[in-house]
């Protein structure tokens, strides 16, 4: 008895270093992606080979990120993915995401032209359902600076905007701090009051593309007077 119970040791040490390494040639076998932004103006995700990604299957994939630039960040997102480097780092990092079917892509907050599209399998072919909370064309919008440290894009009801339709606006930029600005940056778009400007002017933005809406404080834009909204088809 004493030998069959011993045996049953040795099996169960042995089932249990198998399965752990088992375990770890699964995660091993992720597939590999490089995502990389600048040192200039570039912004890239490869595949293991060094191509361009265009389409991918779905699953899991181990992506090494390369920031190397400290103006721009690396921004992933789709469908049940958003990962991102922030503006000041420079570095190495590495990111375990799972994609699904649909669309995503790679860019930079700072500069939103500045992306690469790639598709996941096989998106549906309707268009999405409407965003909800999504402000539309037809809403004038307030842009405040200052005169504290805060800066913010909001309803005339006071609502936080987060999300913008395609179209149009008509924005009311209020400018209240003697050592602030109002900056807005957005795909086609790039509006700023100066630093010595004090006062309101109505500007009229045209969103075009889909991307990032951002509003910021140039002189204090590192210290977090900023702020962004997504812009949405």
């Amino acid at each position: 008895m004493i030998r069959v119970a011993g045996f049953a040791v040795i099996l169960f040490v042995l089932a249990t270093v198998l399965g752990a390494a088992s375990g770890e040639a699964v995660r091993a076998q992720n597939p590999k992606l490089v995502a990389s932004v600048g040192p200039e103006f570039e912004i890239s995700l490869r595949d293991a080979q060094g191509s361009r990604v265009t389409k991918l299957d779905p699953g899991t994939y181990d992506i090494e990120v390369r920031d190397l630039s400290d103006f721009h960040s690396l921004h992933l997102e789709g469908p049940g993915v958003d990962e991102r480097t922030q503006v000041e780092f420079t570095g190495t990092l590495q990111w375990t995401v799972t994609f699904r079917d649909g669309n995503y892509e790679v860019h930079c907050d700072p500069h939103p032209d500045l992306a690469q599209r790639f598709v996941v399998g096989n998106p549906p072919a309707t268009q999405p359902s409407p965003t909800p909370g999504a402000v539309t064309p037809r809403t004038r919008l307030v842009l405040t600076s200052g005169p504290a440290e805060v800066i913010t894009l909001k309803t005339p009801a006071g609502a936080a905007v987060k999300t913008m339709k395609l179209g149009t606006y008509t924005l009311t930029v209020r400018d209240r701090g003697r050592d602030h600005n109002a900056h807005l940056r957005a795909p086609g778009v790039n509006r700023k009051t100066t630093v010595q400007f004090r006062g309101t002017v109505t500007w009229k933005v045209a969103l075009k593309r889909a991307g990032r809406f951002q509003f910021l404080c140039d002189p204090h834009a590192l210290t977090g007077m900023k702020g962004s909204a997504r812009i949405v088809r």
